[in-house]
């Protein structure tokens, strides 16, 4: 990102070709400050315009600008002419002006677009207009990180020695807005910015000026470019970054301890509010250790990563909602012992075959298993006693396709058959009726009495045929 105050005698501007759209002619100008560079296009109206307030407010000698031509200023000998005086004039003005660089000059070659000094003061214009009705319209403020680096880098300058500006370009009100952002949404990019070299995801930035932060949404960013993620620990609490190629949680969890050996961390790095995590669409093939430093979890979602086994998250006794969609199960023995009293666990588009892991998941209510690879009805057995369990899905499984797989089901949870919702839509009375009958074929052959004849008066036994 440019840095004019740093590279001030190390820049230039010039007026380098001239172009014709819809029969208007523009001028490339090209910008270069220190590494960085970007081009803007002007017409010579915009030229005049802007020569009028330099004379009247900057003083600027009023002969500099090439003059108005009004017949024959489209031939291709004229512009060129008038491309060479534009640029000898853009040159002199900028050697005038670059001590104080006005705003109204830094506007004209997008300064504020690129330079950490110049976007700063529209931030701060904006946020002392309507920085109030933000706070209280926004559901989430989102910053780019061209913005985030900016005013991290603005931290590390001395007072600028710019030209004096009005009270409303101050960067206090960049700070205060931040102070009292609770919900804050970052989206990165590895496309150029605009006409410039600048890659938004090179650019690192730190998170401390957002000191009541409670939700924080992270889209495209990789982690080498957040810093000071420690200021966060205290008040954080959801906590959403995806698409960011992040392999492990302590990437972000840690992401600014030194030493990260778990026997050597304090509770200084716990998340002390954090309940809800998702990272999803990243590339994460552990749930490892880091977690344990989320007491108050409650809700994960790791969906679209490389998961292929879960390590013992018992320890984090709030966790209600697990959302593993599309990753690698195959395999989920003896969850009872790596999960605590979990209710809602999605484990759609995996390749589970099995149901017998989850069969002493005893506070579990909804269970997602679509576009899996059970392929035998009768896996239902393994949690059909679940007490708690209410929603099921099985949609897309190799069962599904099954005849009467609905009802046959839904038949195996006996009394409870008319309280589950199966792939998404409970029981019709017809499919009831048929699950009665398919629960007291299945009884008579176990030599049982069927659970809906048990507290009736008749007098039928059933005998094992």
């Amino acid at each position: 990102m440019s840095t004019f105050i740093k590279y001030r005698n190390d820049s230039t501007v010039s007026v380098d070709e001239a172009c014709t759209k819809e029969n208007v002619t523009y001028y490339l100008i090209t910008v270069n400050v220190g590494p960085v560079n970007w081009t803007v296009l002007h017409r010579y109206s915009d030229f005049d315009e802007l020569h009028d307030k330099l004379v009247s407010d900057h003083g600027v000698a009023k002969e500099l600008l090439p003059p108005k031509k009004v017949i024959r200023n489209k031939t291709p000998k004229f512009i060129e002419q008038r491309r060479e005086g534009l640029n000898d004039y853009l040159k002199n003005v900028f050697n005038y002006l670059k001590l104080t660089m006005p705003y109204i000059f830094a506007h004209f070659l997008d300064f504020h677009l690129y330079d950490i000094y110049f976007l700063l003061q529209d931030l701060a214009k904006k946020f002392f207009l309507e920085g109030d009705k933000l706070l209280q319209n926004e559901k989430s403020h989102k910053f780019s990180p061209l913005e985030l680096h900016a005013i991290s880098e603005r931290f590390k300058m001395a007072c600028p020695p710019t030209e004096k500006q009005d009270q409303m370009y101050d960067f206090s009100h960049v700070l205060d807005f931040c102070s009292q952002v609770n919900s804050l949404s970052i989206e990165g990019s590895y496309e150029i910015l605009g006409t410039s070299n600048i890659v938004p995801n090179d650019l690192k930035f730190d998170l401390i000026p957002f000191k009541t932060l409670m939700d924080l949404k992270i889209l495209g960013v990789p982690m080498g470019c957040i810093q000071s993620v420690g200021s966060l620990r205290d008040t954080l609490v959801s906590l959403s970054v995806l698409i960011a190629s992040v392999v492990s949680l302590n990437e972000f969890l840690l992401v600014d301890v030194l030493h990260k050996d778990p026997s050597s961390l304090a509770d200084t790095v716990t998340w002390k509010k954090l309940s809800v995590i998702n990272f999803a669409s990243n590339n994460i093939k552990n749930v490892d250790w880091a977690i344990k430093l989320v007491p108050r979890l409650q809700q994960l979602s790791l969906s679209s990563n490389r998961l292929s086994d879960l390590c013992d998250i018992s320890c984090l006794h709030d966790l209600r909602a697990l959302n593993l969609a599309m990753n690698n199960f195959s395999c989920c023995d003896n969850w009872h012992e790596k999960i605590g009293n979990i209710v809602k666990i999605d484990l759609s588009q995996n390749k589970v075959a099995s149901l017998k892991g989850f069969s002493r998941l005893y506070s579990l209510e909804s269970l997602d298993l679509s576009c899996n690879l059970i392929t035998d009805i009768e896996e239902v057995q393994n949690i059909c006693k679940l007490p708690c369990l209410e929603y099921l899905w099985l949609t897309a499984n190799p069962v599904a396709s099954s005849i009467d797989y609905r009802v046959k089901v839904i038949e195996q949870f006996n009394e409870r058959m008319s309280e589950i919702c199966l792939d998404n839509e409970k029981a019709s009375e017809k499919e009831l009726d048929t699950a009665r009958v398919l629960q007291a074929l299945r009884i008579v052959k176990e030599g049982k009495t069927p659970s809906f004849l048990e507290n009736s008066n008749t007098t039928h036994n059933f005998h094992k045929s």
